[in-house]
């Protein structure tokens, strides 16, 4: 499969966000190859979406944001986990980032489990929290240009055809804005 280039996330962040599902997320743990369909995304723009961490000011973890397209940008949250992102906005736009929410496992589901110390396959990767821990994305990840191949890339997947939008979930800002997509089913 061929991996996404940069210019499919030259686009509107939250039309990246939906093409994005469906896509392959494959992750390089040494020898292994483990890897998901994109199930759930979530966009998060610039001075237009008070959600977003590019809302106010660029700062050392939301730098990325302001850069390339097609980078990722991993930040640790709650003190408790990591949330993977990729950079992804129109040219004009200064800032934007799609939260990559949840993944239908593919490749590795072993592994994912020993990683996540977990049997059931229900709750393997049905979180930004869960995916990371499932594929090991850490602060480390933060900035891997993910068109290229690597430890972490996205490569092209199935066209969905039906996909769901609601609000975004755990924001106190920016609720009115339907930017949480799945796919159905």
């Amino acid at each position: 499969m061929n991996i996404l280039p940069r210019k499919f996330y030259q686009k509107d962040t939250v039309i990246v966000a939906k093409r994005l599902l469906g896509k392959k997320l494959v992750r390089k743990i040494g020898n292994y190859e483990i890897s998901g369909i994109i199930t759930e995304t979530e966009a998060y723009r610039h001075n237009d979406d008070p959600a977003s961490h590019a809302y106010r000011k660029i700062t050392d973890r939301n730098k990325v944001m302001f850069g390339d397209v097609g980078i990722s940008y991993v930040y640790f949250t709650y003190g408790m986990h990591y949330c993977f992102n990729i950079v992804a906005k129109k040219s004009k736009v200064p800032a934007g980032a799609v939260l990559i929410r949840a993944i239908q496992p593919e490749k590795g589901i072993k592994k994912m489990q020993e990683n996540r110390n977990l049997k059931n396959l229900k709750n393997l990767t049905n979180g930004p929290a869960k995916l990371t821990q499932a594929l090991k994305i850490t602060k480390k990840h933060y900035g891997i240009d993910l068109t290229k191949k690597s430890e972490i890339y996205i490569t092209e997947g199935e066209k969905i055809k039906k996909i769901i939008e609601s609000p975004r979930i755990g924001i106190k800002n920016g609720k009115e804005f339907l930017w949480n997509f799945k796919v159905e089913n």
